[in-house]
Formats: C-alpha cells, structure tokens, sequence
C-alpha cells in the first residue's frame, strides 16, 4: 500500500503553526506580505488561488482542496465541467509554483516562513523554522571541485539493497573507508563524462545518421528558432534523499538547499551529503540521450546547449528557449514546475522507497496507480513518461523524459527518439505526421534487467489541453 505520510505531515505541521493565537497571526501576515509583494502584483488570479487555499488549510478543510472543488468554488465552473478539458486550476498552481519559488529565492533570507506547493497536490506545505537555518552558505562558499556519486547511473534511492543498507551503516563508517569510496567512484564518474563527451563528439561528426524531423514533439523543439537547452538529471540530489530520506522539493532546490534537515544529521551522515555535493554528475544513461539528441539536431542544422540540472536557476526557465529535461522529479526536481500539466504524475512512496506514477485523468481501460516492481538495476518491469508540455507564460516547449528508475528514462530516450516508430505511434495516437503543435503526454511500459531496458510499449498516450497565459 502506498504511504500517504507526506500529506500527513504536511497537515500535521500546519495545525501545529495554527493552534496558536501567535502562530496563525504571524502565518497570516506573512501570506499577506507574499501575495502583496513584488512577486505576486503581475497576477491577480495567482494571488486568490495562493489565498484560497492556505484559506481551507488554516480551517482545516482539506478535503476542498482538489481539483474539481477549487475549479467550481474559486473559478466559479459548474459542477460537471471537464478538468481534463479545462485546466486552469492546473496551470495556476504551476505558476503560483513558480512565484513562490521567485519570491523565497528574493526574500527567503529574512523570512521566517516558507510556503510551498509540492507537485501533484493542492495542499500547501507550510513550514516555519528560524531564519538561520534557511541555506546553506558554507556550501555556497565552496568553489565546484569534481567529485564521485555513489553510482553514475541513477536514482540510489531506488535500489533496494542499498537503501537497506547506507543509512544504519552511515553511524559507523569512517572518513578513510568514505574517502576510499569515493575515490573509487570518482573514476565511475570520470568514465561517465567520457561517455558523454564521446557523445556530443559523435553527434557532431558526418557520421550522422541523417534524420528529418517532421513530426512531435521534434518538430516543435527544432521548427523554431528559439534556443534549445537539453537538462541533464542529477543524481547527487537523488543520492542525498536516499541518505537523508527528506525530500529535496523544487523550492529547496531552487534556493540551493540541497542538505534537508541538516541539524537531524550524524557527523558522518552529513559529512557523506557534503562530499556528494562536491560533484555534479549527470547519470549514466544521460550520456547516450544527449548524443542521440544532439545527432538529431544537428541533422536538421540546429544544436543543443547541454547543461546540469543543478547550474540553472529559476530565472533562466523564464525565457523563449525550449527545454528538455532527462530524469524524474526525484533527481530533477525541476520536473515539478510542470507536473500540473500532466496526467501522468510521479510520485515517492515513502513505504518502498521508490517513484511510481499516478493517471490523474484514467481513461477506460486505464490503471489510476502505475507501480514498478523492479526499483535500479533490478529485473522486474517500471515505467516511464515522455511528455510535450508548454513552458506557462513563455512561447518555448518543454519536452520531458522521465522514468520511475534510470532504466525508465533511458527507454524514453530511445523511444523518442527512434523516429519511425515514434511517427508510427504518434499516428496510433491520433496526431497527423505533419499536423499542428499538439501537447501530449506518452507513458510507457518497459522490462529491465541488470540495468538494461527490454520490451518497450506504449501503454497510453494522452493529448492534454492547451495551457493558457496569465
């Protein structure tokens, strides 16, 4: 059974902030600076949404805070009108997402209060802590030093044999024994950025495969003249909620606060997460994605800009470019910005320990819950998603390719991009090969082992609704 304790908690520490005469004023006031502030003056809609639902939390009426209530009772739709059609409530909570994130990233230093909205949810996270603890300046200090992550190929959090084992270990291993693995792993790593470059190179080369694109989602990345940047994961970040085993959401990660609960950490244990910090690898299964993208681009006279996921910062999605973005929420919290618009939601199971995906919008036939039961380099079958989403308030596309484990994303990237049978599908799917832009969210299913994805099928494929301006 999957846990629902992140939304106990999330409840749990708002009525600990409002069973208090001081504590309710103090959260009051400071959503009414929020909403008054900067941040919030260019959209009015975003500020009553922000207020209404902290409104219903305070009260305790959680069970208002979906979809369909928010639509009916703060947009004024009807009881029966179609959130699979209308989106609006979606697409406001994405940019009250991103506002806030704006908003802490200006004044989070002298705030004593942090709202957040985390993704697939309408439930606010409220969380006040002194301000002394918001950051992680000694950090920031440090200038990059390349260093290892415990595996170059992805989501550590997800290996059952390992998260039974780093976290009770962590008490007693030593710095030597620490120092060892990671100068091991350092290699790893090494050989990763090899990969990658050798990528990049190849893609450049007359050796190409010549390849033109005609059809989605690479006709709207490469048929415009904007920029495109290609996010590669970071695992790292994966890594650190494994040992940690808090969340790093995208408002942390947006202001750099990479290390949850610092102060809850052993001497070791925050030792390890500081060293991991020191790198900023990409998985291993970026590397073949980015070369054959690249590859693809180049065909068509177009490049890429490949950068990592922890080197952009808000402000740079705040642009025409197009994006796209490799691995899931859990190592690329950047994906959250854009979970409101998709019927394929990811989500952590604190009980396993692993991300599975929730159809928001089940269709007939359609499963509401997709659990894989093969976590990292295991045998069993997973799941993943490639999705065309519009970047809100910005005239560029996001192209996202996620999956449940490492072996999910990788079997995005060599769907979308074997060309045939992606026009083949796209066609199943009820998109003309040379139609109009289209936003669609594809999920698959695959089988791995040892690492390796086998057997990928296209379960579903869901044409999603236009996203609105504000």
């Amino acid at each position: 059974m999957l846990s629902p304790s992140s939304t106990d908690t999330r409840i749990a520490e708002i009525a600990k902030i409002t069973d208090t005469k001081g504590g309710l004023a103090s959260l009051q006031q400071h959503l009414k600076e929020v909403i008054e502030g900067d941040v919030f003056k260019g959209s009015h809609r975003s500020g009553q949404f922000l207020q209404f639902i902290i409104d219903r939390a305070i009260a305790g009426r959680f069970d208002s805070l979906k979809e369909r209530v928010i639509g009916m009772e703060l947009f004024g739709r009807s009881a029966s009108y179609d959130t699979g059609d209308d989106a609006i409530v979606r697409v406001t909570a994405s940019d009250v997402r991103k506002r806030l994130l704006q908003h802490y990233g200006r004044y989070g230093a002298t705030s004593g209060f942090r709202i957040s909205l985390p993704s697939g949810s309408y439930i606010p996270e409220i969380i006040r802590e002194p301000i002394a603890e918001i950051g992680l300046p000694e950090i920031a200090a440090k200038p990059p030093d390349p260093g290892p992550s415990l595996q170059e190929s992805a989501l550590v959090a997800d290996e059952p044999v390992a998260q039974a084992s780093v976290a009770p270990q962590l008490e007693t291993i030593q710095p030597k024994t620490v120092a060892w693995r990671l100068y091991l792993l350092f290699g790893i790593s090494l050989l990763a950025l090899n990969l990658l470059l050798w990528g990049i190179f190849w893609s450049r080369s007359p050796h190409s495969e010549t390849a033109h694109i005609s059809s989605l989602p690479w006709s709207a990345i490469f048929g415009s003249s904007h920029v495109t940047e290609l996010i590669t994961s970071d695992p790292n970040i994966a890594e650190i909620q494994g040992i940690t085993g808090s969340r790093v959401s995208v408002s942390d990660y947006a202001n750099h606060k990479y290390i949850p609960v610092p102060n809850k950490l052993t001497p070791e244990q925050d030792y390890f997460c500081r060293a991991v910090l020191r790198g900023d690898n990409s998985a291993g299964v970026d590397a073949p994605i980015v070369a054959k993208v690249a590859a693809l681009a180049q065909a068509n006279s177009k490049s890429i800009e490949v950068r990592a996921a922890r080197s952009i910062q808000l402000t740079d999605l705040k642009s025409d470019n197009n994006f796209i973005f490799l691995g899931s929420p859990r190592s690329d919290p950047w994906l959250s910005l854009f979970s409101d618009q998709l019927d394929f939601r990811f989500e952590f199971d604190e009980r396993s320990r692993s991300e599975f995906i929730r159809n928001v919008h089940p269709r007939p036939n359609e499963h509401p819950l997709y659990v894989p039961t093969a976590l990292g380099w295991a045998t069993g079958d997973s799941y993943s998603i490639i999705a065309l989403v519009k970047n809100p308030d910005q005239s560029g596309q996001v192209l996202l390719l996620a999956g449940a484990n490492a072996e999910g994303t990788e079997a995005a990237g060599r769907f979308v991009t074997d060309l045939p049978r992606l026009s083949t599908e796209l066609r199943k799917c009820g998109f003309a090969s040379s139609g109009p832009l289209r936003h669609f969210e594809m999920l698959l299913h695959l089988n791995t082992m040892a690492g390796t994805p086998n057997n990928i099928d296209l379960v579903s494929c869901h044409i999603l609704p236009d996203v609105s301006s504000h």
